[in-house]
């Protein structure tokens, strides 16, 4: 029986990752720009892989982390509008209010106010193929949004 049934599903067993989430976000973000926007997909990866190495992110939702990290590259890349419209919102199911926590954490992490010494994602980031996302760092504090 067990054979039958994983024959069916052809062996995909798996859950839904931050990644799977932040492609769809990312998707749904883009529709705001003009132009193809890849900065903002290689920092919301470069977010996303940041929470991997902390586990005080394994409290959050994997969708969460996605949605917060899709807002928080709007916001660095562009303090002049809100990082969240009615697209993300209707897209991610989330408020900006919903992820507040998560976005202040990531924050944190990007800043790396904690200190972090493990520099591998930072290094991955900070080449020119991917736009040298890990030296952008937003002028203002997010906190002003909430």
């Amino acid at each position: 029986m067990e054979s039958q049934v994983l024959n069916f599903l052809h062996f995909q067993l798996s859950v839904p990752t931050t990644k799977t989430f932040l492609r769809r976000f990312i998707q749904a973000a883009k529709t705001s720009y003009k132009v193809p926007c890849v900065e903002l997909e290689f920092l919301g990866n470069y977010l996303a892989e940041l929470t991997l190495l902390e586990y005080n992110f394994l409290n959050f939702l994997p969708s969460v982390i996605a949605a917060s990290a899709v807002f928080l590259a709007r916001w660095t890349l562009n303090q002049s509008d809100h990082p969240w419209n009615p697209t993300l919102e209707h897209y991610t199911s989330y408020k900006a209010s919903d992820i507040k926590t998560t976005v202040l954490a990531l924050e944190d992490l990007q800043l790396n106010t904690n200190g972090c010494s493990l520099n591998a994602i930072k290094e991955k980031y900070r080449q020119q193929k991917f736009k040298s996302v890990a030296t952008i760092i937003s002028p203002e504090r997010v906190l002003s949004l909430f």
